[in-house]
C-alpha cells in the first residue's frame, strides 16, 4: 500500500516553533482573534502574522483557505500558512483545511498550531488524504510525504480520536490503490491475494473459485469471464464485530473491461483498469471496520473477472441461466457488470442470510451524462433504508443523489427469448440497469444500489484527492455501519 503521511499530536510548546522544518500552520477564526501559540509566532515574524490577519486579504478567504507568508524572518520553515478556520468547524471545512494544507506542503514536513480547534483529527484526515498520491509504477517513485505534527490542547483525546479517523483514511487510501493499480498488475488473482491479506486484521476471507462457482451455479459472472486467461473468483470478507445478521456489501470487480466482443471505442479503453471500482471501495471498507474494530457484522462480497474478446468470450445473443435461475439475454456483452452483480447479489442473500444489501458498481456511462462527477446515483426499494444511506452520504461529505425504479423501466428489460434481457438501450440506462440488478434481490430484502461511474475517478481533483481515484464511497459506508448496525 502506499506510504501514507504520518499524523502525530503533541503539546504546544511555543519555544520550538522557531526551529521547526518544513511549514507552519496557524489556524485562526474569521474574527481574527489570536490563540497563545499563533500571538507567538507573530512575535517571531516580526508581526508578519498579526498583519496578515488584519488584512483584506484574509477578510476575504473562504473558510478553511489559507494565506501564505513566505520564508518568514525568524523561523526555519520555509512558509507561515495563516488558515481561517472557526473553533469549532464543520467535519467537511476542518477536512478542506487540512486537504489545502497538504496541497500548500507537498511533502514537506508541516506543523499545525490547532490548540483553539475542536477537529484536530477531521484536520489530519484531510491532511493525509490529499497527501495520498499513486506513484509507484513509475521508475523513482515519489517519497512518502514528511509528517505532520498537530500541536494541541488534549494531546490523549486528539490521538484516540485519530485511530478512528486513521483506519477511516487508511481504507480510503487503500481503494485508491486498487482503482489506480493497472490491470496488468491487479489481476484477478493478484486482486483475492490483496484482500486475502486483510485475514491478518482479523476479517474472515474465503476465495470461491471456478470450480465452485459453476458448482454454486454463477453462470452469468463465469459468463462474463470465459474469454479471458485470468480466472474469475468471488471473494467473500466477513466482519463478525457485532451480534445480529450482517449489512452484506457486493462489489462489482471487473479488473479491466474492453466490453468483450461488443468491444469499446479505443479512446479512453486505459480507463477501464478502474471497472473494479465497487470491489475497491467494499474492499477499503472491510479495512475501515477491521482497524477501527467496529462492533458490527459486515460482510464483504466482490465478483473478480475480467471481460476479454477471445474464441472463448461470451457472444451477443447468448442466454445464460443465473444462480436464481433467471435466464438472460446478452443483448451486449459490455453490459457485463450487471451479469456479475447478479450472480453475487443472489448467493450473498442465499448463503449470507444479511439484515440488508448495498451493492456499488462503476455500472453505467448513462450514470455519468446524468450526474457528472459529483454525485453518485442512488436506487434502492426501501425509502426507510435509501433515507438512512443519504443521510451517512451527506454527514460525510459524498455526493449522492437518489434515482428512481418502477414497473414502466421493468418492462424495458423483458426479453422475447429468455426472462429477462441485459441491456435496454440507451434510454435511461442507468435506470434499467439498476432494474436489472433487483430481479435478483428478495422482496423483503432492504436493497441499495450505487451506481459509482462517475466518482470512482475522477478527470480533475477533488477537495479531498488529486486527479484520479477518490475511494468515494468508503466513509459513507462506514458512517452507516456506525449509525444503523453498531452498539
Amino acid at each position: 500500500m502506499t506510504d501514507l503521511r504520518e499524523i502525530a499530536f503533541a503539546e504546544v510548546n511555543l519555544d520550538d516553533l522557531a526551529g521547526a522544518e518544513g511549514r507552519v500552520a496557524v489556524l485562526v477564526p474569521s474574527e481574527g482573534t489570536l490563540s497563545p501559540g499563533a500571538r507567538r509566532l507573530s512575535r517571531l515574524t516580526k508581526g508578519a502574522v498579526a498583519r496578515a490577519v488584519e488584512s483584506e486579504a484574509f477578510e476575504k478567504l473562504a473558510e478553511g483557505d489559507a494565506l501564505s507568508l513566505a520564508y518568514p524572518v525568524g523561523m526555519a520553515a520555509g512558509a507561515v500558512d495563516i488558515v481561517k478556520l472557526g473553533r469549532r468547524p464543520s467535519a467537511g471545512l476542518a477536512r478542506k483545511a487540512g486537504a489545502g494544507l497538504a496541497k500548500l506542503a507537498g511533502g514537506k514536513a508541516l506543523t499545525v498550531l490547532a490548540e483553539n480547534t475542536r477537529a484536530p483529527e477531521e484536520i489530519a484526515l484531510g491532511l493525509v488524504l490529499r497527501s495520498w498520491s499513486f506513484t509507484k509504477r513509475k521508475e523513482t517513485p515519489t517519497d512518502a510525504p514528511e509528517g505532520a505534527t498537530l500541536l494541541v490542547k488534549d494531546v490523549a483525546a486528539a490521538q484516540a480520536a485519530w485511530v478512528d479517523r486513521g483506519a477511516v483514511a487508511t481504507g480510503i487510501c487503500f481503494t485508491r490503490d486498487l482503482v489506480s493499480e493497472p490491470a496488468n498488475v491487479l489481476t484477478t488473482t493478484e486482486f483475492a491475494a490483496q484482500l486475502q491479506g486483510l485475514a491478518d486484521l482479523g476479517v474472515e476471507v474465503e476465495v470461491l473459485e471456478e470450480d465452485k462457482l459453476a458448482e454454486l451455479g454463477m453462470r452469468a459472472l463465469l459468463g462474463v469471464g470465459q474469454g479471458s486467461a485470468s480466472p474469475s473468483k468471488v471473494v467473500i470478507m466477513r466482519w463478525k464485530g457485532g451480534q445480529g445478521d450482517p449489512l452484506a456489501l457486493v462489489g462489482k470487480g471487473v479488473v479491466f473491461d474492453t466490453g468483450g466482443i461488443s468491444l469499446k471505442p479505443a479512446g479512453g479503453m486505459e480507463d477501464m483498469t478502474m471497472d473494479m471500482g465497487g470491489a475497491g471501495v467494499v474492499a477499503g471498507v472491510m479495512k475501515t471496520l477491521a482497524l477501527r474494530k467496529a462492533k458490527a457484522n459486515v460482510t464483504g462480497l466482490v465478483g473478480l473477472v475480467e471481460n476479454m474478446p477471445s474464441h472463448n468470450a461470451q457472444r451477443p445473443g447468448d442466454i445464460v441461466a443465473s444462480m436464481k435461475g433467471t435466464t438472460i439475454e446478452v443483448i451486449n456483452t459490455d453490459a457485463e457488470g450487471r451479469l456479475v452483480l447478479a450472480d453475487v447479489l443472489w448467493h450473498a442473500q442465499e448463503a449470507e442470510k444479511p439484515a440488508a444489501l448495498v451493492d456499488l458498481a462503476t455500472l453505467t456511462g448513462a450514470c455519468i451524462v446524468a450526474l457528472g462527477h459529483d454525485n453518485a446515483a442512488v436506487f434502492a426499494n426501501n425509502d426507510d433504508f435509501a433515507k438512512d444511506f443519504m443521510k451517512a452520504a451527506e454527514t460525510e461529505g459524498e455526493g449522492a443523489w437518489r434515482m428512481p425504479l418502477g414497473a414502466p423501466y421493468a418492462k424495458l428489460i423483458k426479453s422475447a427469448k429468455a426472462d429477462i434481457k441485459n441491456s435496454a438501450g440507451r434510454a435511461a440506462g442507468s435506470i434499467t440497469a439498476a432494474q436489472f440488478l433487483q430481479c435478483f434481490v428478495k422482496n423483503d430484502m432492504p436493497w441499495i444500489h450505487l451506481d459509482i461511474a462517475g466518482v470512482a475517478q475522477t478527470p480533475g481533483e477533488t477537495t479531498l484527492a488529486p486527479k484520479g481515484a477518490t475511494g468515494w464511497g468508503v466513509m459513507a459506508l462506514d458512517r452507516l455501519v456506525r449509525d444503523k448496525y453498531e452498539g
